[in-house]
């Protein structure tokens, strides 16, 4: 930490004097930038804005920001690039306070983003693992029926957790092609992919489905089952919980080991049932054929012993 970000006197806002703020630094800053830009800082700084509401002691100083760099690494488990994402947003907004006259000095200049991985930061299921997490999905109720097609959707239709919240039920589609789920991954504004679904996945979405009496085209595909939210569409951080769990019933749950590992893992297992590396790709969604040349590195993962492969990881 520097000495000058260390003796810095901070910043006392109140909650309603940060949303001014972020609103003129919003219409001030994002005048002129794309859509996708303004979604992307409005998320993170939302992010930062629920953080700020929960630690009524932060006031805008290098060590603050060095906790929500934290937090976010630690409790939200983003990825190394999401991380660097939120931190430039706030970054940015602090230089407005500090342009402002609100505070003296930028408190996050000194507070690097991750550098970026040359390969994914979030480690693999092996097939012992996937075996294991089979093992703790059930069938009997509603809610059993629904985790597990969420669980194959990710881990065998290689869908991420924004993509399962936003799908609707008309998103289902058969094609002549055949079953496929129209999805709007993040960062996008339509539903502009198409996601093929294998039978073992498109029978558990529809065993689900089925349990669903009068359900309208534009109906959310999965919805919370309790007795207060029961009908509401799923949000990311109800399906994040749900899948630790079972990562942690099945004893798998490890360093790295996140729900995402599930979609991840997806592309290792077509690639070691013998799927061409640029379908791979088209199902992945990926923008280029290096980022599946990653998984292709690191398809032999599949095979490693659980244990081992948890040493490698701490190594």
């Amino acid at each position: 930490m520097s000495d000058s970000a260390a003796s810095s006197p901070g910043l006392d806002l109140s909650l309603q004097d940060l949303r001014q703020h972020l609103r003129a630094f919003q219409d001030e800053y994002l005048a002129d930038k794309s859509d996708e830009t303004v979604g992307t800082y409005r998320r993170s700084l939302n992010t930062f804005k629920k953080w700020f509401t929960a630690s009524p002691s932060f006031r805008f100083t290098e060590e603050d920001v060095r906790a929500y760099k934290q937090y976010l690494m630690e409790e939200r488990e983003l990825s190394q690039v999401s991380v660097s994402t939120y931190l430039t947003a706030l970054r940015r907004f602090c230089q407005y306070l500090v342009d402002a006259g609100q505070l003296e000095e930028n408190p996050a200049t000194g507070v690097k983003g991750n550098r970026r991985p040359d390969t994914h930061s979030r480690a693999v299921l092996t097939e012992a693992d996937i075996e294991a997490l089979k093992d703790e999905l059930d069938e009997a109720s509603q809610i059993d029926k629904r985790d597990t097609a969420i669980v194959y959707l990710m881990l065998h239709a290689g869908l991420s957790e924004i993509e399962i919240v936003r799908a609707d039920v008309e998103d289902l589609e058969h094609t002549l092609m055949g079953p496929v789920l129209r999805v709007q991954g993040k960062g996008r504004t339509v539903k502009d992919q198409q996601v093929p679904l294998d039978e073992p996945v498109l029978e558990t979405l529809e065993a689900y489905l089925d349990t669903r009496s009068g359900l309208k085209p534009e109906a959310p595909m999965f919805v919370s089952h309790g007795h207060r939210s029961e009908g509401k569409r799923l949000n990311t951080r109800s399906i994040r919980s749900r899948i630790n769990k079972y990562l942690k019933e099945a004893g798998i749950k490890r360093k790295g080991v996140t729900p995402h590992s599930l979609t991840h893992t997806a592309a290792l297992i077509w690639l070691n049932d013998g799927m061409p590396l640029e379908e791979v790709k088209q199902r992945m969604r990926h923008g280029t054929l290096d980022t599946t040349m990653i998984y292709y590195k690191k398809q032999g993962l599949l095979k490693r012993d659980p244990e081992e492969l948890e040493e490698l990881e701490r190594s």
